[in-house]
């Protein structure tokens, strides 16, 4: 079982920013990737930027150059700094970890119940 508290969200204007932040409390469950990914109005969730135990990001295309992922990995906690938003950058944002079960030793994902991030004038 993994539990989030997820803060950060909130209504920016065109080229301001943010910082995400996810705090993950696993219970017999080892986290090795944690990341985030957004959910527009009337589109499939989509990722924005994972980053492994290791420090390693990944990003989309659609954010590289202008967000920022890192990572406490002493406190499970992953952040998220975005700079210069978009109005296309609105939606809700969400916390994942994967990893795995210590009980069946299989990979599994969790997700935190999501942030609203609006961008507008």
């Amino acid at each position: 079982q993994v539990q989030f508290v997820e803060s950060g969200g909130g209504l920016v204007q065109p080229g301001g920013s943010l910082r995400l932040s996810c705090a993950a409390s696993a219970t017999m469950f080892s986290i090795y990737d944690m990341g985030w990914y957004r959910q527009a109005p009337g589109k499939q969730r989509e990722l924005v930027a994972t980053i492994t135990n290791g420090g390693t990001p990944n990003y989309a295309d659609s954010v590289k150059g202008r967000f920022t992922i890192s990572r406490d990995n002493a406190k499970n906690t992953v952040y998220l700094q975005m700079n210069s938003l978009k109005p296309e950058d609105t939606a809700v944002y969400y916390c994942n970890a994967r990893g795995v079960a210590h009980t069946t030793t299989k990979w599994g994902d969790y997700w935190g119940q999501g942030t609203q991030v609006t961008v507008s004038s």
